[in-house]
């Protein structure tokens, strides 16, 4: 365990793991969370300039959500972030359903190669050169 500072409130707290973020901080999140969260339910036309501005959290902290996919926005929402990897308009998340596609088909060939069966050496032993 370990003493510092909690980087939002400057308070001194016992670090064990995680964010570097106090418990009172982490609630005061949650709570500002699940109010922003119940906005965008009651109110899902609004951009996230507006969610920021009527519920007093930052845009930062939305966006943070989003791309946690914690938050998502429908998709008729003038909210959006891009793509990390291509640029393309999403509402939710990293990365859009096509890269993600492309990725996972790519980690997938890895994981073949790496399958790979060894060759057997008929109970004899082997040396590597």
């Amino acid at each position: 365990m370990e003493v510092m500072n909690c980087q939002r409130c400057k308070r001194l707290f016992n670090y064990v793991t995680g964010e570097k973020i106090c418990p009172n901080c982490k609630k005061e999140i949650e709570d500002e969370f699940q109010m922003v969260k119940k906005y965008i339910k009651e109110h899902p036309g609004n951009d996230i300039n507006k969610v920021s501005e009527e519920c007093e959290v930052s845009v930062k902290q939305i966006k943070k959500w989003v791309r946690e996919e914690r938050l998502s926005f429908s998709d008729d929402s003038l909210v959006g972030l891009t793509c990390e990897r291509c640029g393309t308009m999403i509402h939710s998340g990293r990365f859009c359903a096509s890269c993600a596609k492309n990725m996972e088909n790519a980690m997938n060939g890895l994981y073949e190669t790496v399958r790979e069966k060894p060759k057997k050496s008929g109970g004899k032993m082997r040396f590597l050169e």
